[in-house]
């Protein structure tokens, strides 16, 4: 594969620092989508709906937003599809759940040069959590017990059942960033857990036959790959393991000029009942379309700073100071 054709989206995770000086920032919202500064320090008790109701802002239900064309295959989570503006598809997913809170991503993207450029390269969203003041003595028995179970190899999911967390990924000018990829994992309530079959069955009926299938006892992974044109990819195509998507959240996507739309999807099985759902990832990701917003923003961010260095060499022609021989 020619390596131009194939861009790696290396999103590292949040605690570390991105590569390279392509870190998106916050920038002021649109119109429709006002969210609140979560910069501040908020003291004191507060439940999770208080906390929400503080950093959601002005959110603006249902969405409005338009589904994708006849003939074109299904690529929306719950209405957040590719092609969105940032703005509409931050109000989209805080529609999805009440106490769904929207942060910017400035850990993880594209390593892309920025020319000192803020380019939004997506958002997190995440349930709301109560806040409660904690004592020194309760810090220190959390921390001893975050040992204790790191010492056991205990593995601690970041999310609770009934909970869903997303992570779309945004690409274009400043203030102009659309998305091009965006997924999203659920966990069902508990003791309310659908089947296996009966989510399989939902996915089937949205997004048609799936173009690849594994089942294995710790998960069921599904797959619908397309190329540009739209068309399904099948098996006998060179394209066929080529085209691949990302359903976790926490994974990266590949963009392709040579792919289009592909949906993934990963049901996880019930431990202590592997014939009832845990929890279901669904990811989508417009490679073309993604790989060409990649690189008409790099095109368009050199061409910026082209310009600014030229109007810099055109004021010095008229106001820069003489040397002193």
């Amino acid at each position: 594969m020619h390596t131009r054709h194939l861009i790696g989206l290396i999103f590292i995770a949040a605690a570390m620092s991105a590569c390279g000086s392509g870190k998106p920032g916050t920038t002021a919202p649109g119109r429709g989508t006002t969210h609140a500064d979560t910069s501040r320090q908020d003291t004191g008790d507060a439940s999770a709906e208080q906390v929400a109701a503080a950093a959601r802002g002005d959110v603006s239900c249902p969405v409005d937003a338009s589904p994708a064309p006849p003939g074109t295959p299904v690529d929306d989570i719950v209405g957040v599809r590719p092609g969105m503006t940032y703005e509409q598809a931050a109000n989209a997913v805080m529609c999805s759940g009440p106490l769904l809170v929207v942060k910017p991503e400035t850990g993880r993207g594209f390593d892309m040069q920025t020319y000192g450029q803020t380019i939004r390269q997506g958002f997190s969203a995440r349930f709301a959590e109560p806040r409660v003041q904690k004592t020194g003595r309760q810090l220190a028995q959390e921390m001893e017990q975050a040992a204790m179970e790191r010492g056991l190899n205990v593995v601690r999911h970041d999310m609770r059942p009934g909970q869903s967390k997303w992570f779309v990924g945004t690409m274009g000018m400043p203030g102009q960033e659309k998305v091009i990829s965006a997924a999203r994992d659920q966990w069902f309530d508990e003791n309310r857990n659908p089947t296996i079959d009966s989510v399989e069955q939902a996915l089937l009926a949205k997004y048609g036959t799936p173009t690849a299938r594994t089942d294995h006892d710790t998960y069921h992974q599904l797959r619908w790959a397309h190329d540009p044109r739209g068309r399904l990819i099948t098996e006998t195509s060179p394209l066929y393991s080529r085209c691949q998507g990302a359903a976790d959240p926490d994974d990266g996507v590949q963009l392709s000029a040579d792919c289009g739309v592909v949906v993934a999807a990963m049901i996880i099985p019930l431990r202590s009942n592997p014939a009832l759902a845990q929890n279901l990832q669904v990811g989508v990701v417009d490679q073309a379309t993604g790989y060409q917003a990649l690189t008409d923003t790099q095109q368009g961010l050199q061409a910026m700073d082209a310009a600014r260095r030229a109007k810099q060499v055109q004021d010095a022609s008229k106001n820069a100071e003489a040397p002193q021989l």
